[in-house]
């Protein structure tokens, strides 16, 4: 299976890797069929994404995705995070196996997660 430099540089070398203690929104999701699991924290300020970390266990292709996912919303607002597509992140990767694609879904579903709850607690729509 074939990875861009990209996506190898993002496993090899992921941002943003940890835990944001008490951060202001947190979710998971995971993969049954695969076992990937994607945990995002993320640190908001006003309707910004101050800060953005991710805890993956999963394969090279998930942990490259949960890094370019947080570098692409990192600072962006919370709209702009759920306007954030699955294919957007793939394709800044350049691109993915056909076989790893669901692993750019979960990253998506994490930060999607995070943010429809943070807004729905806190009555922003």
């Amino acid at each position: 299976m074939d990875y861009t430099e990209k996506v190898m540089d993002h496993f090899m070398n992921p941002r943003n890797v940890g835990k944001i203690e008490n951060a202001d929104a947190i979710a998971e999701v995971g993969n049954p069929s695969c076992g990937d699991v994607i945990k995002m924290y993320l640190r908001i300020q006003g309707e910004t994404i101050e800060d953005i970390k991710f805890q993956t266990f999963g394969c090279g292709a998930a942990i490259a995705v949960s890094s370019q996912t947080t570098e692409m919303v990192k600072g962006k607002s919370l709209k702009e995070a759920l306007d954030l597509t699955r294919d957007q992140v793939a394709e800044e990767l350049g691109g993915l196996p056909p076989i790893k694609m669901h692993c750019s879904n979960l990253a998506a579903d994490a930060l999607h997660q995070a943010v429809k709850t943070y807004m729905k607690e806190h009555g922003l729509s």
